[in-house]
């Protein structure tokens, strides 16, 4: 993370993206394992909050670890209602690729990172300043 940090990224930004890779398996996971069960659509919305839940709790306990935590119930819906807004771009980006690309309905792993990286930086922002300060 050094090099990162030299660079100007910060370290906690480092953290976040690194949980939020974490959390794009989770979420990759949840869509392959339901889509068959609950159409694509329903599949990447429970994916979603599957990977919302585990990057709460790993950005509560590694990336923000200093920081006095609320109740872990009040911070998690905290965590969802700041999120909300990078959840627009998240699977605002899934669900249009899915709708207009043939490939990416049939891979939805390809809408998923561009919506991961969509929404990045305004989760980044909205838990560093609503939820986790």
């Amino acid at each position: 993370m050094a090099l990162f940090s030299r660079s100007g990224v910060s370290e906690k930004f480092i953290r976040f993206a690194i949980v939020g890779t974490m959390g794009f398996f989770w979420d990759t996971s949840t869509v392959y394992a339901l889509r068959g069960v609950m159409g694509l659509y329903m599949a990447g919305v429970m994916g979603f909050l599957v990977a919302a839940t585990a990057n709460w709790g790993a950005n509560r306990i590694w990336t923000f670890r200093h920081h006095i935590h609320t109740a872990p119930h009040v911070q998690w819906m905290r965590f969802l209602l700041a999120n909300s807004i990078g959840f627009v771009f998240n699977r605002g980006t899934f669900f249009a690729l899915i709708s207009i690309s043939k490939l990416c309905h049939a891979q939805p792993v390809l809408p998923i990172i561009a919506g991961s990286a969509a929404g990045l930086s305004f989760n980044y922002f909205l838990s560093r300043r609503f939820v986790f300060s």
